[in-house]
């Protein structure tokens, strides 16, 4: 009886254990095929600004879209989409002590306004900031003409 139990949790923990490779191999290569078109960064995002919790992830620049996914999901589409021209920087400030525990080191945080009455907050490296910064300023002229309305 005692050896067909430790038989059973000896298959069970190589079940969850080959459960738990699996999982992170998906992760890997979701990563990996994230990555391979170029242009993403590891991206923070906090969708209200200054409340909730901050989500690790990582960014896509698309056209006039910047795509985020979130670091721990399977799904190869994004969960969060922003226009360019709806985008603007309302502030940036660098990473407190505690979110620097949840999201990484010496990360800068940009509050970004998406529309009206809307905000967003990212939380980006110094290099990524200046590509995001550059992306945002890097829109085709006329392109904002109707925000003017």
């Amino acid at each position: 009886m005692g050896d067909a139990l430790a038989l059973d949790a000896a298959w069970l923990f190589a079940a969850l254990l080959l459960l738990l490779v699996l999982f992170a191999v998906g992760i890997a290569g979701r990563r990996y095929l994230l990555e391979r078109g170029g242009g993403t960064v590891d991206c923070g995002l906090r969708r209200v600004a200054g409340e909730g919790s901050w989500r690790p992830g990582v960014a896509s620049y698309q056209g006039d879209q910047l795509y985020w996914y979130h670091q721990f999901s399977i799904l190869l589409r994004p969960q969060v989409i922003l226009e360019r021209r709806t985008l603007t920087v309302a502030s940036r400030r660098m990473a407190s002590p505690a979110e620097g525990a949840a999201l990484g080191t010496e990360l800068c945080v940009v509050e970004c306004k998406v529309g009206p009455g809307s905000s967003v907050e990212l939380a980006m490296s110094e290099a990524a900031l200046t590509g995001f910064l550059s992306w945002l300023e890097a829109a085709p002229p006329g392109s904002y003409l109707d925000q003017i309305a």
